[in-house]
């Protein structure tokens, strides 16, 4: 748990190129009709669980750490925990997955644009390293359950450069825990539907490093 006396923190999930707009953008009332697909009916986040998670991977109120700054993200790659900072010294903590092998990359990022149920890209280095999984996907991939950004996405930014990592839903909710992703961090939809409007734009999102760090005294 996130406690004064520890927070180790680190992550990331999928990559995507910038997003061209898509020829007819989803009407509410799709976007509506798949967040209820997504959200398992009479949702309690700290119980339900269709998805099989190891309960820590729960949505849960712990306490944060003195100095971090309320509405900024940290996401903890060595237990797999995304936290958004609370302004009453407490977070909300949500189970993700990071990204597999050297694709994770550490930093400090600002999250400069949000988006529900967003169109998917694979980038020119996804579709080289992966061909058979990305190259039918080159010229984008509509909204829709079954988009890798899933239900909704926080996009994040050095200065006002996009980096093309993500914190966004995933239609495989069974990879929370896990090293899964080329480069984003993944979330349960129903667990960043819930997040996505508690978080502004400006926001910053620390993805601290996945070796295990000296835990506070």
């Amino acid at each position: 748990m996130l406690t004064r006396r520890h927070f180790i923190a680190t992550t990331a999930a999928l990559f995507s190129a910038p997003l061209a707009a898509p020829a007819r953008a989803a009407s509410q009332a799709q976007k509506a009709a798949w967040d209820a697909l997504v959200v398992p009916a009479g949702y309690d986040p700290a119980t339900t669980n269709p998805w099989g998670l190891h309960p820590r991977f729960l949505p849960q109120r712990v306490e944060a750490n003195d100095g971090l700054a309320p509405g900024s993200i940290h996401v903890d790659a060595v237990a797999r925990y995304l936290y958004h900072i609370q302004g009453d010294g407490t977070a909300m903590r949500y189970g993700v997955a990071i990204a597999k092998g050297n694709l994770y990359t550490p930093g400090t990022y600002t999250i400069r644009r949000k988006a529900e149920w967003p169109r998917w890209t694979p980038t020119k280095a996804m579709i080289e390293r992966d061909p058979e999984l990305y190259a039918q996907h080159a010229d984008g991939m509509e909204p829709g359950p079954n988009n890798p950004l899933g239900a909704r996405a926080l996009y994040l930014y050095r200065g006002q450069r996009d980096t093309y990592l993500r914190i966004h839903g995933s239609p495989a909710p069974r990879s929370i825990g896990g090293r899964a992703s080329s480069g984003c961090v993944r979330m349960v939809m129903a667990h960043i539907i819930d997040l996505y409007p508690n978080v502004e734009i400006g926001s910053t999102a620390v993805l601290y490093p996945p070796e295990r760090l000296t835990a506070r005294s």
